[in-house]
């Protein structure tokens, strides 16, 4: 088993299946020093299971980010992407008319733009 921290970066460069492999390792010694404690192990397991907490934290980390960035490629060419994967930003902004929509002009307002143009004032100045 595991006796030191886990750290990130050597995570990035395995797969799926050594991540999940690792993931149940780590969750079982988990386990194995929750049961120690509660029958009256010493302080130092303390420590180790924190360690331990924050190492299945790491792997589940890199699990989700890879499964993320492998679903942006996939949805990359597709017309819509799914809820998790668009932009948060506020639901004012979400709302909001695209530039596009805002930049339609109907065909009533067309009419009366060419039929009513706006006026050119020539202004005399005087000095």
């Amino acid at each position: 088993m595991s006796t030191t921290k886990i750290k990130t970066a050597q995570l990035w460069g395995k797969n799926k299946d050594d991540l999940k492999k690792q993931l149940v390792d780590l969750k079982t010694e988990l386990a194995q020093l929750r049961t120690q404690k509660v029958a009256g192990g010493n302080n130092s397991k303390l420590t180790k299971i924190h360690d331990l907490r924050k190492s299945v934290a790491r792997v589940l980390t890199v699990i989700n980010a890879t499964q993320r960035s492998q679903l942006r490629l996939f949805y990359q060419k597709k017309k819509y992407l799914p809820l998790d994967l668009r932009p948060k930003k506020t639901r004012a902004i979400r709302r909001r008319l695209t530039k596009h929509e805002a930049g339609i002009v109907s065909e009533k307002q067309k009419k009366r733009q060419m039929h009513f143009p706006q006026r050119k004032y020539a202004v005399k100045a005087e000095a």
